[in-house]
């Protein structure tokens, strides 16, 4: 397997090539073109996420797809799938590592081999305060996972802390311990200053962040549209 990411401009993709016994996973949703000999399996059962109905809501709270699209060649011919996200942005493919999961924010994930293992790792009741999902997806395993950001992505190496807006956190290493707490010496000094909840890594590991918070240009956005008629 080989994945290419395609970029131009704000508007990244990924292609991925797939030989023999390859299989990919993506968001449902999130296949704009494929080769002929490509088949699509569509599930809500993603390995180690849960089973049936129940897998694919925990997968909704955490700000993804109901359903995952699993893609396989059908001959002995190679095949390729184009991915793309909802959002304008960046595409980054991640090498996962045996004992070195990561934990991604809700929407950030697009798609991974097929080989990787799947769960939501719960946040804390703070995460109902941070106006971001409860949930994160825990990819682990070895092979390649794909995330997007909206805006620019910017890798950071952690070594001892840092403090994250939780609207710009794309993905990072489970190596990395984290607690949700206050931006400011208080809360309603946090929450005047239009920061809220941030988070607090520490350790040693990757991190991801992306530029800009898609919840914050949405509510720019929504004040601006005329009110719906009923």
């Amino acid at each position: 397997m080989r994945i290419e990411i395609l970029s131009r401009g704000a508007f990244h993709s990924a292609l991925v090539h797939l030989e023999g016994s390859d299989r990919f996973q993506s968001d449902a949703g999130a296949m704009y073109r494929a080769s002929s000999n490509v088949d699509i399996d569509v599930t809500h059962r993603p390995k180690g996420a849960g089973a049936g109905v129940l897998g694919g809501l925990k997968r909704m709270v955490a700000g993804d797809s109901f359903f995952l699209s699993t893609y396989s060649t059908t001959d002995d011919r190679p095949g390729e799938v184009g991915l793309s996200p909802t959002l304008q942005g960046e595409v980054r493919r991640i090498a996962v590592e045996p004992g070195r999961a990561w934990l991604c924010a809700g929407g950030s994930y697009l798609g991974s081999d097929a080989r990787l293992e799947m769960d939501l790792q719960f946040q804390g009741l703070k995460g109902l305060f941070s106006g971001e999902n409860l949930f994160f997806v825990q990819v682990a395993g070895e092979g390649d996972l794909l995330v997007n950001s909206y805006g620019r992505m910017t890798e950071l190496e952690v070594d001892g802390e840092w403090i994250i807006d939780t609207g710009h956190l794309v993905a990072f290493e489970e190596t990395l311990s984290y607690r949700l707490t206050k931006a400011s010496h208080s809360w309603v000094q946090s929450f005047l200053a239009g920061e809220g909840i941030v988070m607090h890594l520490r350790g040693k590991g990757r991190l991801i962040v992306q530029s800009h918070n898609p919840k914050e240009f949405g509510s720019r956005l929504g004040k601006q549209l005329p009110p719906r008629e009923r």
